[in-house]
């Protein structure tokens, strides 16, 4: 029998799905973004990465560093197109001074969570992140596979 894969939400461009893993996530929070009309095609194509990213703030501003947008192929050759530099992102300022406070104060990271479609503009989900110690993600995986494992003993004597 053949594994079904999980369906993609229609509207999801990116998962950083190392980020649950290494952190957790304490509240979440959305934002717009700034792109150029060839990132947004390489969007629509899927090309971009967000595993290594995070989210500096600095002058009251958010932006996204590390995240790698892929130019295609078919993009104009007369203009530079740089694939990690920086985005600014689109949050209130009320958000962005709380924020300013916790990641000084309390020892908070922000890491992006998802880029996603909205209405025809592309969001990103940002998460208001704790680092874990190793001895957590280990319970983590072991949870994980107790789930999977309980699953599978379910589905066979049900």
């Amino acid at each position: 029998m053949a594994k079904k894969k999980k369906q993609n939400n229609a509207n999801s461009i990116a998962q950083n799905k190392k980020a649950r893993f290494d952190y957790f996530i304490e509240e979440t929070y959305e934002a717009g973004l700034v792109l150029s009309g060839w990132e947004v095609k390489s969007l629509r194509q899927g090309k971009v990465q967000i595993n290594e990213s995070y989210i500096l703030l600095k002058n009251h501003e958010a932006w996204l560093f590390g995240a790698l947008i892929t130019p295609l192929i078919s993009a104009s050759t007369h203009n530079f197109h740089d694939p990690l530099r920086l985005r600014k992102l689109l949050m209130h300022r009320r958000e962005i001074d709380r924020l300013m406070g916790l990641i000084d104060q309390k020892g908070y990271t922000l890491v992006p969570l998802s880029l996603y479609w909205s209405k025809s503009k592309v969001k990103i989900s940002i998460g208001l992140a704790k680092g874990k110690k190793l001895h957590d993600k280990r319970a983590t995986a072991k949870e994980r596979d107790w789930n999977r494992d309980k699953q599978r003993i379910l589905k066979y004597h049900a």
